[in-house]
């Protein structure tokens, strides 16, 4: 049991909850079917699932170093061996799962998940650091339509939403660890503005694709495609 909480916890529980709740509500609104939806939602699932495991694979080393008894893998709770076979067998699910709910779909979807592995594999240390995210999240909207009758992109707005969405969740994430994070040589985006720029900058993405939402809503930027989704 001991095993099996350590694995769970490894796997960023409320990220992943949270990210694939999105999904499948959107998925409910754009008209999908239950299934559709639960297809949708469950490939989502493994794919954040690979990235969470993923991510405390890559991880250990610095974070045992660090002391981070919060990291199953640092706590000594779960084992890096069984955190890797558990990230590999999502992502295979994960691959499965996407490409059925349509190849443009499922491409679209694998190629956010690949940018969040691509982040965790190094790109993490770089300026670019957002932009994993950023291309992530954007990518979730069209994984929904994608897959719906005629294959339709998503409306500018969502995309642009889910992107700005993304950049904010990266920043936020980041900021408790900043001191930690540079201390081991990680110099994203955020590191390299350090503490306080990155306080005052992360909630303005957020902002951002709020009043992105709002202005869709009152329908100055939806299109025939965004008034669907309303």
């Amino acid at each position: 049991m001991r095993l099996v909480v350590g694995v769970v916890r490894a796997a960023h529980v409320e990220a992943t909850a949270a990210v694939t709740a999105v999904v499948t509500v959107l998925a409910a609104a754009s008209g999908r079917t239950p299934g559709a939806c639960a297809l949708l939602g469950a490939a989502v699932l493994c794919g954040q699932l690979s990235v969470g495991w993923s991510n405390d694979v890559v991880d250990a080393a610095r974070d045992t170093a660090a002391g981070r008894k919060d990291k199953p893998l640092a706590a000594g709770t779960a084992s890096p061996g069984t955190v890797a076979a558990a990230a590999a067998t999502a992502l295979a699910a994960c691959v499965v799962l996407s490409l059925a709910a349509g190849r443009l779909a499922g491409a679209a979807h694998l190629t956010g998940v690949a940018a969040a592995w691509a982040y965790n594999l190094g790109v993490k240390r770089t300026a670019a650091s957002w932009a994993p995210y950023a291309l992530a999240f954007g990518l979730l909207p069209a994984f929904v339509t994608l897959g719906l009758p005629g294959q339709p992109w998503p409306p500018a707005w969502a995309m642009t939403a889910g992107a700005l969405l993304g950049v904010g969740a990266h920043f936020t994430n980041v900021l408790p660890d900043i001191d930690a994070d540079l201390a081991a040589g990680v110099r994203g985006l955020p590191q390299r503005l350090g503490r306080r720029r990155t306080r005052v900058l992360a909630p303005l993405p957020l902002l951002a694709a709020s009043a992105v939402l709002v202005l869709a809503r009152r329908g100055r930027w939806a299109g025939r495609a965004g008034r669907r989704w309303w």
